[in-house]
């Protein structure tokens, strides 16, 4: 059985156990979504061609990860005049593992995110966040010792330059 479902203005032909590439999608890796935008499903002989998409058909996938595509470089010019333009761009994507397609969306429940992952994504970004927050006190605690001590250096010199 197979699927064509679309999603970030694209349409991409899906089966089971499948990998694709799709504009992003918000959701956290390991978690389970339900994309029902499905515009035709085939299974063998049988084609069922959505008008404009299949009333009650869904494809369950997993999110393996979010990632991002390859750098894509625009250069603009216009001749004779000395216009140069340069300008970059990545797409952000997520990766995709098809798990079933069901005619009816209905036999498909979304399966909550295993909560080790959750925990663990939760743990690392704190772990990230704490040490930015420490170095950030430590930096301004170490820059007004040097402004003071700047401070008296030229208090000191203007003094010495009176006597």
């Amino acid at each position: 059985m197979y699927a064509l479902v679309r999603t970030g203005g694209k349409q991409y032909r899906v089966a089971k156990d499948d990998t694709i590439l799709v504009e992003r999608i918000s959701a956290d890796e390991g978690a389970e979504i339900i994309l029902d935008d499905i515009v035709m499903l085939g299974d063998g002989d049988k084609v069922t061609i959505g008008t404009p998409r299949v009333e009650g058909a869904a494809v369950s996938a997993t999110v393996v990860r979010q990632t991002r595509g390859p750098k894509i470089i625009i250069f603009r010019r216009k001749r004779r005049k000395n216009h140069r333009r340069t300008q970059g761009h990545r797409q952000d994507l997520t990766l995709l593992k098809i798990n079933a397609i069901a005619e009816n969306s209905k036999a498909l429940a979304p399966k909550a995110a295993p909560k080790k992952a959750a925990a663990k994504t939760q743990a690392k970004a704190e772990a990230k966040a704490a040490p930015k927050k420490a170095a950030a006190k430590e930096a301004t605690a170490k820059k007004a010792p040097a402004k003071k001590a700047a401070a008296k250096k030229a208090t000191a010199k203007k003094a010495a330059a009176k006597k």
